[in-house]
């Protein structure tokens, strides 16, 4: 969910070389190439054989639609777009940039045209990528995932969230309909200066991180910086403070996934309440729900606040302002357990099943995924999936380094939770709107706990008679 949605260690310097072994740690998790036996064969990408050559397919324009519009993830794809377009003359790519809210209200409607474009990033879950793979508008890629080698290159847990069952009813499995070039998470960005002048150090554990709160307060500081008009920071935010309630992915990654007991859990009461409280104590901005994303963010580079919990997406555009007073670290686990924190990937890269390129659009989604992509957005300080050798030469006491010291931790202890939008195709919607009024103080925090578990428990019981009536999912 790219900002979705939106998408560097004290010491003496050394290079991240243990990010080698996540490179092991993901291609164990990969499974062989070729489709997920879903029946993918056949149906929009089952029709390559060999790998497309563009050089070979005439005059292409090729229309992109995307929502890197960030200082580092633009920089990126505008590095990469230029250098494919170098590589293959006969190819241009005509690129349209929006925001993640923008892209998401008006995706549907162009998909839906005659001319729709030929890639597109269209969000994980149920209310967007399941809704146009069921439609039909997206074309299945497994057989150019083995084709690619995709499915070794990307690690199986990531890819599941890109797929979607033959029938259109369930995602996490069946069908591949895209590829996702970043991997992101819900960190913690600090202040140093901030932190100095209130005599604060940066939190080892999440007890010092809340303790640090009133301290900040109290000393004249704005403890976290936050800014909810654009409704998605509270999702992320909120998905920080349950991951730490609960003390384990499992409960929420099984019920995002549609497997588990739902969000009526101590859980989600306890982090609904941690977040009123820190609106009612002034820990947060007064009325962040009336301050943007994009103003909370500049106004935390302009030390405005000591923290900012956010995505990874967001480190390129803070370092250039904040440069070594900014540091950054996944939410620091409690005392004695492992990290933790909302995140996956990025919005995935699909093509439309009505593309008149789909092997150039192939190429494209493969250029944008490989090796030497991965250089590029870290040099652009953007976090890739897998990253490559680039990232080993990245000083560990800058954000950068920390960034991408964090992924490897997280991966290595299982800690990454799915995004809570994925969970229904209305839950964005409502669960956006439920935490404005966990903010404000229009909603309890039972009651919103309540609202969760009823979409959820309603949803998955539409599922069930669809199941009975569908003969099932695959």
């Amino acid at each position: 969910m790219n900002e979705h949605r939106h998408h560097r260690r004290a010491r003496p310097r050394r290079p991240l070389t243990a990010l080698g072994v996540l490179g092991v740690l993901l291609l164990g998790a990969a499974c062989v190439p070729g489709t997920d036996g879903s029946g993918a064969e056949g149906a929009g990408g089952g029709a390559a054989t060999a790998t497309p050559d563009p050089g070979k397919a005439g005059k292409v324009a090729l229309t992109v639609w995307d929502q890197q519009t960030r200082g580092g993830t633009n920089a990126e794809i505008e590095r990469l777009n230029e250098e494919f377009e170098e590589k293959y003359p006969n190819v241009t790519i005509k690129r349209v940039a929006r925001s993640f809210n923008d892209l998401r209200k008006t995706l549907k409607l162009a998909l839906s045209g005659d001319d729709p474009p030929d890639v597109v990033q269209a969000n994980q879950g149920y209310s967007d990528m399941v809704a146009f793979a069921r439609a039909g508008m997206l074309t299945p890629l497994d057989n150019y995932a083995g084709l690619y080698g995709w499915n070794t290159r990307f690690p199986k847990t990531l890819l599941d969230l890109n797929r979607v069952s033959a029938d259109g009813s369930r995602f996490g499995t069946g069908r591949l309909y895209g590829i996702s070039q970043e991997g992101e998470y819900i960190g913690v960005y600090y202040n140093k200066a901030v932190l100095r002048k209130a005599g604060v150090e940066p939190p080892r554990t999440w007890q010092d991180l809340t303790g640090a709160l009133p301290e900040l307060k109290e000393a004249g500081q704005l403890p976290v910086q936050f800014g909810n008009l654009d409704k998605y920071p509270a999702i992320h935010t909120f998905g920080v403070l349950q991951s730490q309630a609960a003390r384990s992915p499992e409960p929420v990654r099984e019920t995002v996934f549609g497997r588990g007991g739902g969000f009526d859990t101590d859980a989600t009461r306890s982090a609904a309440r941690t977040l009123a409280e820190w609106a009612r104590k002034g820990y947060l901005p007064k009325g962040a729900n009336g301050k943007g994303y994009d103003d909370a963010a500049k106004q935390f580079a302009d030390g405005k606040g000591a923290f900012l919990i956010t995505g990874t997406w967001q480190l390129a555009d803070l370092v250039e302002p904040m440069g070594d007073d900014l540091g950054f670290m996944p939410p620091p686990p409690a005392a004695g357990r492992r990290p933790l924190t909302t995140g996956g990937e990025g919005l995935p890269w699909s093509i439309t099943s009505k593309s008149d390129h789909p092997e150039v659009a192939a190429a494209y989604l493969d250029f944008l995924t490989d090796a030497h992509a991965s250089t590029v957005m870290t040099e652009e300080g953007v976090l890739p999936v897998v990253p490559g050798k680039a990232a080993e030469k990245l000083d560990p006491d800058t954000a950068s380094g920390q960034m991408f010291a964090g992924w490897e931790k997280l991966n290595a202890a299982d800690g990454l939770v799915p995004y809570l939008d994925y969970t229904t195709p209305t839950f964005y919607d409502t669960l956006s709107a439920d935490l404005q009024g966990v903010l404000s103080g229009k909603l309890a925090p039972d009651e919103f706990a309540a609202r969760m578990q009823k979409e959820y428990a309603e949803f998955r019981a539409r599922q069930g008679a669809d199941d009975g009536e569908d003969g099932g999912g695959e």
